[in-house]
């Protein structure tokens, strides 16, 4: 192995030589730790440090990096104290994940890092947020994201780097081809020769380096920081290396062929560069020696004050307070009087709006948003009043989309991200869920992120068009669902939704966009998120709903001016105002619920049970479920009529009043 010192410094020499021995005697700890049985996982990058550490040191600090779990070297790098990041592979307190989550599953905005989730391939769509938030306030600063060979074979790879051409973002896509996929061999996985030949299809620039060169590392990272800082624009860089161990300790190795293993000792990382060191007159063997014997008593002195910690107390209120991230909610009323009747689509577009005026910080993505409108208008004129750096129009990729946003969010600043139809969610899930869902609870990092979402049937739209999935997101902790049935609410909630610091999906019946009109405020206002309206109020039964079901209700009363009823219009679905619905269900007795979405699994089950364990002496007839039919959506306007349940419902009201 060649290496060659440009112009650099004994002194930066052997700071690198410090950066890259540190991980790898940290290992050996660890692999000796695991054989105790005091750590219960680990994943080695022994072999891989090189890239790490001369990646890490050739960036600014303040310039984000998303490592993957080899990359401990990022991490010691970057000065994250050895006892915080011991105490984080035991699950103890003093961690950075309070014993939520394991290994490098974590973040620190203070180091800014922001660690991986299991899915490897969605941290590539969050690095587009971060640097698309750089780009706007104009701070010419780099973000890199890793990947491994296999992680690249996920659809966020594209997704992600696609976005960051189209968009020229300021991004290093570092991808370690180390020749497996856990036991997967390369030609399995892809049937190029090289990352860097899928830089043509994306049109950019690409660099190949030998991953265990840490000086060939360091000094090309550093250019091609430097390039793009002074010219925004993603890079895609793939390091050659191999790593020496397994995909985690317990796999094992005999998957691998030993003379691979022969071939890469050879080259291993720190062995080469200290002997070139030696070679150079920069170090001498006692030189050496302290170094080493310096860390290692670093490493066990460090490991000694986690060690010492006391194991974690389960604290119920301290889990169930961090799910979501504090927000006080303080309503803002209108400044004036004035009101003008308006569509529930208007007071969307008015509540967006608005908003834009509020937080200069907040930035709209969705496909075709920008120029044209969107598909149903809601956005028209808004590039006019913002410009395209805020409404900013996307590629068809939900998934690199929605990862972008959680990456705004990183870097202080809002984002909503539409869903042309709430149908398409399906591509982003994992982001949603295991992403903007959890990252609070995991890292203390907010997800300052409103997914709009235009849902529901009875447009004749058939199966991909139609769905209410709004119970998808329902059973996900972290998520709030808010789902307004009127103009007045729709607005004052999708503008608490973007106050709000945590993830919103905010659900819009497309059927009630231009059906529904109300006299609404002019000015800019907010509703409070978990908070039900009593609609109407009557003694035979307690109807509970939300959506469009509110207007199917009325109909029904409307049409029965014989039934009594209070109408309880949800209006958020998580949180859930329970003591609305007990406090009606107590005094009329009897209850109803009614959704769009299929009866099988819908929120009306849970209502239901919230219900009989709540309030069931004082109940006098069966809780009643209405709900859609549990087949997809149908496309032809006499089958979706059967589908829906509004008729259903009708007879079913009218049933549990006489019961």
């Amino acid at each position: 192995m060649e290496f060659n010192r440009k112009n650099y410094s004994n002194q930066l020499l052997v700071d690198i030589y410090k950066g890259i021995l540190k991980p790898r005697l940290v290992e050996e700890k660890m692999l000796i730790l695991l054989r105790q049985g005091r750590i219960s996982k680990w994943f080695s990058g022994i072999g891989q440090e090189a890239i790490s550490v001369g990646a890490t040191m050739a960036l600014e600090k303040e310039e984000y990096i998303l490592p993957m779990l080899r990359n401990l070297g990022v991490f010691t790098s970057r000065g994250i104290p050895l006892n915080r990041l011991f105490s984080q592979f035991q699950g103890k307190l003093n961690g950075f994940t309070k014993g939520r989550d394991r290994s490098f599953h974590f973040g620190s905005k203070e180091h800014h890092i922001v660690g991986m989730i299991s899915h490897l391939g969605p941290q590539l769509g969050v690095a587009d947020g971060i640097a698309l938030g750089k780009l706007l306030n104009e701070e010419k600063k780099v973000t890199l994201v890793f990947s491994g060979d296999g992680g690249a074979s996920e659809g966020d790879f594209h997704e992600s780097i696609n976005t960051a051409a189209v968009w020229k973002l300021p991004i290093i896509f570092l991808v370690e081809n180390n020749g497996y996929g856990l036991s997967t061999p390369s030609r399995e996985q892809y049937v190029f020769k090289n990352f860097i030949d899928k830089g043509i299809g994306y049109g950019i620039e690409t660099e190949q380096i030998e991953g265990n060169n840490v000086l060939e590392v360091y000094h090309k990272i550093s250019q091609i920081a430097e390039s793009i800082r002074k010219k925004p624009r993603p890079i895609l860089v793939e390091c050659l290396t191999f790593r020496m161990r397994g995909h985690e300790e317990a796999s094992g190795t005999k998957y691998v062929p030993q003379e691979l293993f022969d071939e890469w000792q050879i080259k291993d990382p720190i062995a080469n560069y200290e002997n070139f060191l030696l070679n150079e007159n920069v170090l001498r063997k006692e030189d050496v020696e302290e170094i080493k014997t310096n860390l290692k008593e670093e490493i066990n002195n460090e490991w000694e004050i986690a060690y010492q910690e006391d194991k974690i107390k389960p604290n119920l209120a301290t889990e169930l307070h961090d799910v979501y991230a504090p927000f006080n909610f303080n309503e803002t009323i209108p400044q004036t009087l004035a009101k003008t009747e308006k569509r529930f689509i208007d007071a969307i577009s008015d509540g967006l709006r608005q908003s834009m005026e509020k937080h200069s910080n907040l930035v709209l993505m969705g496909q075709d948003i920008a120029d044209y409108g969107g598909v149903f208008k809601i956005t028209d004129g808004f590039v006019a009043q913002f410009g395209k750096q805020r409404v900013r129009n996307t590629p068809l990729c939900e998934s690199a989309i929605l990862g972008a946003g959680l990456g705004l969010s990183i870097n202080g600043q809002k984002a909503m991200v539409e869903m042309q139809f709430a149908d398409f969610v399906s591509e982003g899930m994992t982001q949603i869920c295991n992403n903007l869902a959890k990252i609070y609870y995991r890292w203390g990092q907010n997800a300052d992120v409103v997914v709009r979402m235009p849902t529901g049937g009875g447009m004749a739209a058939g199966p991909f068009h139609s769905q209410s999935n709004e119970c998808w997101f329902t059973q996900i902790p972290g998520l709030k669902v808010v789902y307004p049935a009127f103009p007045s609410d729709a607005k004052g909630l999708l503008i608490a939704s973007f106050e709000d610091p945590n993830p919103i999906l905010f659900f819009e019946h497309k059927g009630m966009y231009r059906s529904i009109k109300e006299e609404i405020p002019n000015d800019y206002y907010t509703l409070p998120i978990g908070q039900a309206k009593l609609i109407k109020k009557g003694n035979d039964a307690t109807i509970v709903t939300y959506g469009m079901g509110v207007h199917w209700a009325l109909k029904t009363l409307a049409d029965n001016p014989q039934i009594s009823t209070d109408l309880i219009d949800l209006r958020t679905l998580v949180p859930l105002d329970t003591e609305t619905i007990y406090a009606s269900v107590k005094r009329t007795n009897r209850v109803i619920i009614l959704h769009e979405a299929t009866l099988f699994n819908g929120i009306g089950g849970e209502l239901s049970a919230l219900i009989n364990e709540n309030c069931f002496e004082f109940l006098d007839a069966p809780i009643i479920r209405v709900a859609s039919l549990d087949t997809p959506v149908p496309f032809a306007a006499e089958l979706e009529n059967q589908f829906l349940p509004n008729e259903r419902f009708t007879e079913e009201l009218l049933k549990l009043v006489k019961y």
